[in-house]
């Protein structure tokens, strides 16, 4: 029996032609008896259909990356607000000949922060370099949530080494757009965070924590979670600037309330260079690459 996967093919039922054809100039379509369900927005967005909408979120980033000979991912997680060293100097200056002192002492910030972001490049760069002569299903790739600040950093520093890298990129209400440095075919877009976190620990070979705020924190400890609980294979995660990571969170006194076990401390590990980052990794899973 003859198969097709190209939506294009003249065996596949006109579906794409006929909603393009009723949707005039709307953004949403009315509600229509007669289309197609699958080609069927208004009836994909109903709250019944929403088992349908999960799926849809599985199959579409795996399939894709399936085929792209994506199966071995660096997880890069960090703040979205950081700013490269070029761009985090600019902003001082404006700042200081503004003479604010809030906004001063925010651009300094800026610029502090920047050394993370350029550590977060080098540290793709490092991996993508390493893993360029590995075997194409040893391979591991860069893949971040594709937004801007850290993000951004570990995309641009695959790019640089001449790699694809992989973005799962969320729909929120402040519109967030890829950032350049992605691979174009391996930029997703999600609605749903649960399945977006899924596909962040399907491919996932390590964990590098950059410095972040609430979404950085959620992605850490759902990670951290599924491996306590053995929900998920033991990884490398790497809570990358120790005294950002220390100052934030006091692992110790969990231990001391009893909350985790001591043998809970050692499933992650603090490091404070790309280089130590990358060597991690490779002692993990006795990586052998120049």
């Amino acid at each position: 029996m003859k198969t097709t996967h190209d939506i294009k093919d003249h065996s596949l039922p006109h579906a794409w032609a006929d909603l393009q054809a009723g949707a005039q100039s709307s953004d949403w379509l009315q509600p229509e008896a007669n289309r197609l369900a699958f080609a069927d927005p208004e009836f994909l967005l109903r709250r019944e259909t929403r088992g349908i909408r999960f799926q849809l979120e599985m199959l579409k980033p795996d399939l894709a990356q399936a085929e792209a000979g994506i199966e071995h991912t660096v997880v890069v997680f960090g703040s979205a607000r950081f700013l490269d060293r070029a761009a985090a100097q600019a902003q001082l200056q404006i700042a200081q000949q503004n003479g604010q002192a809030q906004d001063i002492a925010k651009a300094q910030a800026l610029v502090r922060n920047a050394e993370h972001y350029e550590n977060a490049r080098v540290f793709a760069q490092m991996v993508s370099r390493a893993c360029s002569c590995l075997p194409n299903d040893e391979k591991l790739f860069i893949c971040t949530g594709g937004g801007p600040g850290i993000m951004e950093a570990a995309n641009r520093g695959a790019q640089e080494a001449g790699a694809p890298s992989v973005a799962l990129n969320i729909a929120l209400p402040h519109e967030q757009h890829p950032n350049p440095y992605v691979t174009p075919g391996l930029s997703f877009k999600f609605h749903y965070f649960a399945l977006r976190k899924m596909h962040f620990m399907m491919r996932a070979k390590a964990l590098v924590a950059f410095p972040g705020g609430f979404g950085t924190l959620d992605e850490l400890f759902e990670v951290m979670t599924l491996v306590q609980t053995r929900k998920s294979r033991p990884v490398p995660i790497l809570l990358f600037g120790t005294t950002f990571w220390k100052g934030l969170i006091d692992m110790d006194v969990l231990v001391q309330e009893g909350t985790i076990s001591p043998s809970d401390l050692q499933l992650f590990h603090y490091v404070d260079t790309p280089e130590a980052a990358w060597q991690a990794i490779c002692n993990f899973y006795q990586l052998k690459v120049d």
